[in-house]
């Protein structure tokens, strides 16, 4: 185990300094942040019921947002590609591949992740007066619910990652039901606008706690008020935040073994051809 988390930490270090010196890579992080920003400027009046500006409930629904999506989307087509690129066809000759493989993908999600937080929240508060925590109980629940949260979705993204087909596909099909959690998990407005059905089908999922954990470490006590259940319910964002995190270990590794042992070097090559067949059609 300790040759395997070396040899992740190293493989994460290296793809760290891939992500840092990629351009293309960088801006797509720093056009969430842009996008977050913009549309709090352009949000107006207080949350119902509360003193609290709805552009500080938007910024923190689009913090747990940001998290959820580096885990359920950008982390799956990064597996995706990879695996269509013949990683994990080599990783099947190399010892602890898979457990190495997850640790350096771990490692690489989780500063992104604190990394477009960070960014989100700085320079929030420095343009448009964004909410920061309250005192040290606010930092220490950020902390918990940023760690819980990238728990609960960074197994599930690898676990989605092995199973989905191929890049071009991939993020079709993960996209639209991310959006649709964006809109019914009371990330960029109160969910008690929403229809009680949607309300409940939303708790079901990870982000609607993960954006809830936040708004509490973010916006004042007095904005529990808005909350469904009238208070931030913590006990419940870290039970369910716990049992997507356990679901999504004990399908990641299984799946991700699965994927390799599916590999070859013949079912690589007709991946390649195929696609390369396709890009020589005419549109």
């Amino acid at each position: 185990m300790t040759n395997v988390w070396r040899a992740g930490l190293q493989r994460g270090r290296i793809e760290l300094r891939h992500l840092l010196r990629s351009p293309k890579e960088m801006s797509g992080h720093l056009t969430n942040v842009v996008v977050a920003l913009v549309i709090a400027v352009y949000v107006t009046g207080d949350v119902p019921g509360t003193h609290v500006p709805t552009a500080h409930l938007v910024l923190a629904g689009f913090a747990a947002y940001l998290l959820f999506q580096i885990g359920l989307v950008n982390l799956p087509q990064i597996l995706v590609t990879e695996r269509e690129e013949g990683t994990l066809l080599r990783l099947r000759a190399t010892p602890g591949g898979i457990p190495a493989y997850l640790v350096a993908k771990s490692m690489l999600v989780v500063v992104m992740a604190a990394g477009t937080l960070a960014l989100l929240l700085a320079v929030a508060a420095l343009l448009v007066d964004g909410p920061l925590p309250h005192g040290p109980g606010g930092w220490l629940t950020l902390l918990w619910v940023t760690t819980l949260g990238l728990l609960a979705v960074v197994p599930l993204g690898a676990a989605v990652g092995a199973v989905l087909p191929n890049p071009r596909e991939a993020l079709a099909l993960i996209m639209l039901p991310t959006m649709g959690l964006l809109f019914t998990s009371g990330t960029v407005f109160p969910s008690t606008s929403l229809p009680v059905p949607v309300q409940q089908v939303a708790a079901v999922f990870p982000l609607k706690w993960m954006a809830q954990g936040l708004r509490s470490a973010l916006l004042p006590d007095t904005a529990r008020t808005a909350e469904a259940a009238g208070s931030w319910e913590l006990p419940m964002v870290a039970l369910v935040l716990t049992a997507w995190a356990v679901l999504g270990f004990l399908l990641a590794v299984p799946l991700l073994r699965r994927a390799a042992r599916r590999e070859s070097g013949s079912r690589l090559s007709a991946r390649h051809r195929k696609a390369a067949q396709s890009g020589a059609l005419p549109a």
